[in-house]
């Protein structure tokens, strides 16, 4: 074997891994999250789990991507253990696909029809239509099918250049003496889960015994231990992927290795004890990449079929190897529990009784939600995003409670419903770092267009949640200041902003349902709604002021009143933001502030909602007092009508 073949074998085992990669990273992008969501959903029982695991291994050509998956769910709570354990057996099945495939290379008839079987044959044309969907293709889907036809044609590119590269080890006798020596089941289980485990594929390794094989000179007494070995070095993957993650993450790869294990150890027990007494006759016979392909299926088939009845204790097993203790953070969330951009936040809103106890509560309540964001999904970014889509829904419901939780004070202070919003404000926060930290790793990700669109909306969009519920406890302070003070509101002014918080919490139940369905028909409607509540605002501060004037009300109260509306003000502009980031996500090409400003001036649609949010939310009727010019100008700043008052109070003139 000259130095041109083993460059020749170097070169097509580089192919060869490369395009297993690209057909497998391929498929799974062009499935989206649906495999992710398939399997979190459709494993009620142990027979749909087994046929959902070698269906989704089936598609994306590898076991140890679908087992990640699973440890990634597992620690993301979104499977339970003894769910995983029927989807692993059945990934075990999947993956021998692979191995049919290859072994099509085999085929040496002079049939044309038969010829055109052979990858060989048809893997340019894929190479041809691949390049071509890749890079002229406009939608992610197309490119993604693209990356994975030209990842087969590399696969197969590579396993023609190690079979041709390996043709003359044939005649060399020192070959055949070192695969006579793997015929030993121990020494041929060892060289077989070693090299899967270093190259951490057993499609891959499957592939390369497949290509030797085609050289003639390796028989059955060392394929088999071989193979079985291959099994057990395809854990690597998922017993390194499950490192610093929860405990039943770990568990779930270990239920892998086990699997593997104790069918490898059955099998070779009974085969070979069979064979010690009543010699199998094809152990001397030349193995082909056809007929290795047939023992690697029906070996997983039979190890499946013993073990599948046994889940329960194998789930004891895994359990009793790891017994419970405390799991250990993923970086995302570790950066929580050590310091976090809200500090200073958090110590100018000092509530004496949100104490720590009930901080260390809340923080380990966030990092429990946030255990979905799991380091595992980040080999599959498009599950990933809409992972972390999830979890931003569910922090904009956050503040939105917490800014329900504030304005119950109106009607009736409650001290323990202000620490609920300094505790959900702490949530929120704790969401913010969290989440923004995972998309800064998803970001570096290779993304699709879709996806590089929404993980960028969401990072735009956490400081507008974070800050809805900053405005929340703003509210909840100014109500405690008027318990502390034994300050009322007039009755006027509390149905006035009764009606008004009715309009933001009108106006934030639109923006959770238009983010979290990406409902741009809805979003049309945030904007009318958002021009009705600065026209509240006006309108509430034209009628303090006249209150004002008619001595009904003080001007402390003032004061606050301006605090209040201030922060409804804020609320309803973030909600603002939020429906036009979500068009401008849908309509990749469209200027949000020429939008804008053209719905406001030009859009007749924009008109009628505006007129029927306006009826819909009309302060009551108030008593007859004496006009204010702050009321004719139509909105001069309350505060300096404030000041004004004060100054003629206390005989100061400007």
């Amino acid at each position: 074997m000259s130095i041109f073949n083993v460059l020749t074998l170097l070169g097509g085992l580089a192919f060869f891994l490369y395009g297993g990669v690209e057909l497998s990273e391929g498929l799974i992008a062009v499935s989206g999250n649906k495999l992710e969501r398939m399997l979190a959903k459709l494993t009620s029982n142990r027979f749909k789990g087994l046929l959902l695991g070698t269906g989704v291994t089936s598609v994306i050509q590898s076991s140890s991507a679908t087992t990640v998956m699973l440890v990634g769910l597992v620690n993301a709570g979104i499977m339970t253990l003894r769910q995983t354990i029927p989807v692993i057996m059945g990934a075990n099945i999947g993956t021998t696909v692979t191995a049919w495939i290859l072994s099509l290379a085999g085929i040496t008839s002079e049939n044309v029809f038969i010829q055109l079987l052979k990858p060989t044959s048809f893997a340019p044309m894929f190479a041809v239509v691949g390049i071509i969907l890749h890079t002229a293709g406009k939608s992610d889907r197309n490119k993604s099918i693209g990356r994975a036809m030209i990842g087969f044609a590399l696969l197969m590119h590579g396993m023609d250049m190690m079979s041709t590269s390996m043709q003359p080890l044939a005649d060399t006798p020192g070959f055949s003496k070192l695969f006579t020596a793997f015929s030993n089941p121990i020494l041929g289980v060892i060289v077989g889960a070693v090299l899967t485990g270093i190259i951490q594929s057993s499609s891959a390794s499957v592939g390369i015994l497949q290509a030797l094989s085609l050289t003639g000179a390796i028989g059955f007494s060392s394929v088999i231990p071989i193979i079985l070995g291959q099994n057990i070095g395809t854990c690597v993957t998922a017993l390194l992927s499950s490192i610093g993650t929860g405990r039943n993450a770990r568990r779930c790869a270990l239920v892998h290795f086990y699997f593997n294990v104790i069918g490898t150890i059955l099998f070779m027990t009974v085969f070979y004890t069979i064979d010690a007494f009543y010699p199998v006759p094809f152990m001397q016979v030349r193995a082909t990449p056809y007929a290795i392909a047939i023992f690697h299926t029906v070996f997983n088939v039979l190890t499946t079929s013993v073990l599948l009845p046994f889940t329960k204790q194998l789930e004891r097993l895994a359990i009793l190897s790891i017994p419970d203790s405390k799991a250990p953070l993923p970086s995302h969330l570790a950066r929580t529990a050590s310091s976090s951009i809200h500090t200073g936040l958090t110590q100018r809103r000092y509530d004496p009784l949100y104490t720590e106890e009930m901080k260390q509560a809340t923080l380990e309540a966030a990092r429990e939600d946030l255990r979905t964001l799991d380091d595992r999904f980040l080999n599959q970014p498009t599950f990933a995003v809409s992972q972390s889509w999830q979890v931003a829904v569910k922090m904009l419901s956050l503040s939105q409670q917490a800014f329900a939780h504030s304005m119950e004070l109106l009607e009736k202070y409650d001290e323990s419903v202000v620490t609920e919003v300094f505790r959900l404000e702490d949530m929120v926060d704790h969401y913010e770092d969290g989440l923004g930290s995972y998309l800064v790793k998803v970001s570096a990700r290779r993304l699709n267009r879709a996806d590089s669109r929404a993980a960028s909306t969401i990072l735009h969009l956490l400081s507008d949640f974070e800050r809805i519920s900053d405005h929340a406890v703003n509210i909840a302070q100014s109500f405690r200041e008027m318990q502390e003070k034994d300050l009322h509101f007039s009755c006027e002014a509390v149905r006035e902003l009764e009606t008004y918080a009715a309009a933001v919490n009108d106006i934030l139940a639109r923006s959770i349902a238009v983010f979290r369905d990406k409902n741009v028909t809805l979003a049309a409607t945030i904007e009318p709604l958002e021009e009705v509540t600065d026209n509240l605002t006006n309108e509430i501060k034209g009628r303090h002021i006249r209150r004002l004037r008619a001595g009904l009300c003080t001007i402390e109260l003032g004061f606050i009143l301006t605090d209040l509306c201030t922060s409804l003000e804020r609320v309803a502009d973030h909600c603002s933001n939020i429906a036009a980031t979500i068009i401008e996500m849908e309509h990749s090409t469209l200027d949000t502030h020429m939008y804008l400003h053209r719905i406001k001036h030009d859009d007749p649609e924009f008109r009628r909602l505006f007129l029927e949010f306006q009826a819909r939310y009309v302060l009551p009727m108030q008593r007859d007092l004496p006009d204010s010019e702050a009321e004719l100008s139509g909105g001069e700043d309350i505060s300096v009508e404030i000041g004004a008052t004060v100054a003629a109070e206390s005989g100061v003139t400007e």
